[in-house]
């Protein structure tokens, strides 16, 4: 009987045992986490500070490789990188341009830029073109794919009052010459550019303009100057001493010495320590002869300072005279302008 009792009591033991065993939680089973819905009472439109949506794409067919997600460039008015930035050169053509804003720091005048860069990896050879007349960056025609595909990056821009630009039109005075040399700054900081060959070209009366800020800094990071059939003074842009001639005539008076004195590239050009390269056509494109070419040839000449001067493909090194001037461009080869333009960088950069 005291057998049968202890088999009892051992066999309610282990029973019991086995009952404790089994509610006993899997440490080994995987966690279930639940995540709570965001509250109703969240500000609409808000995100989530803990949630952030991601982008979402269809799977591709088994065994095939799912490139990783691109963010796409933004849209709008681009910010220029910084000189010495470690970005590496564009190596897309920009067919249309890309547009950038730079600040005139005499007029505050945000000034409309755009750059066109051509289809290379290595850093390129820059051209700011300057505008002639009253116009601005869309006087250029193809002048910009002329010159992108000779390898340069091309700046254009709208001076203070003309085109996209704000502002009061300073006809090239000395508000217009600061805001080239902002933008000639400007430039150097481009990624993609080659800050030692940055050169510009200026278009029939933007060389008043151009040569005005050359020689009023001349610390600006550039390799040479490039004026296209410019005027020299007031006699050419005035109409002072040949009637209804140039489009300043009757804006400022002739004897007014305080605006001439801000608007004649030939009372600048000789204070340049740069190459100058004159192009010239035997039918100028404004004025009734070459006689403004002579001028300026003679006034880059007295100036002493500028280690090249050129007009067309000849070096200049004396006095010239109308009657005696080198080959001219012939009026059939006028319409190439850009790549004439191109033509003379490149052998400024030589």
């Amino acid at each position: 009987m005291t057998q049968l009792k202890i088999t009892l009591t051992f066999l309610l033991f282990l029973s019991l045992a086995c009952s404790i065993t089994t509610n006993l939680p899997d440490t080994t089973a995987a966690p279930q986490i639940t995540v709570a819905p965001t509250s109703a009472a969240q500000t609409p439109g808000a995100a989530s500070p803990t949630q952030v949506a991601q982008p979402t794409r269809p799977p591709l067919p088994q065994g095939s490789s799912q490139p990783p997600l691109t963010r796409p460039p933004l849209q709008g008015s681009a910010q220029p990188p910084l000189a010495g930035s470690q970005q590496p050169p564009l190596a897309a053509t920009l067919t249309n341009g890309v547009n950038y804003s730079v600040t005139n720091p005499t007029s505050g005048v945000k000034l409309f830029v755009r750059v066109y860069s051509p289809v290379r990896s290595a850093l390129s050879p820059v051209l700011v073109l300057v505008p002639g007349g009253k116009g601005d960056s869309n006087d250029f025609r193809n002048d910009p794919n002329d010159l992108t595909s000779a390898g340069f990056v091309v700046v254009t821009f709208d001076p203070d009052g003309r085109g996209q630009s704000a502002g009061t039109d300073d006809n090239d005075g000395s508000i217009h010459q600061d805001g080239l040399a902002a933008v000639i700054r400007f430039a150097a900081t481009l990624v993609n550019v080659d800050k030692n060959k940055i050169g510009v070209a200026t278009y029939s009366y933007g060389i008043t303009m151009g040569s005005g800020a050359l020689a009023r800094y001349p610390d600006l990071p550039l390799k040479f100057l490039i004026d296209w059939e410019g005027p020299a003074n007031r006699n050419d842009t005035g109409g002072c001493t040949t009637p209804k001639s140039g489009h300043l005539q009757g804006v400022y008076a002739c004897t007014d010495e305080a605006a001439w004195s801000q608007r004649e590239a030939a009372t600048f050009i000789g204070k340049l320590k740069i190459p100058y390269q004159r192009i010239q056509s035997e039918k100028d494109h404004a004025q009734p002869d070459a006689h403004h070419a002579v001028t300026m040839i003679n006034a880059a000449l007295a100036g002493g300072g500028i280690p090249l001067i050129k007009l067309n493909d000849v070096k200049i090194t004396q006095k010239v005279e109308l009657k005696s001037l080198p080959p001219l461009i012939p009026e059939s080869q006028e319409r190439l302008r850009g790549q004439n333009v191109a033509k003379y960088a490149q052998e400024l950069l030589k």
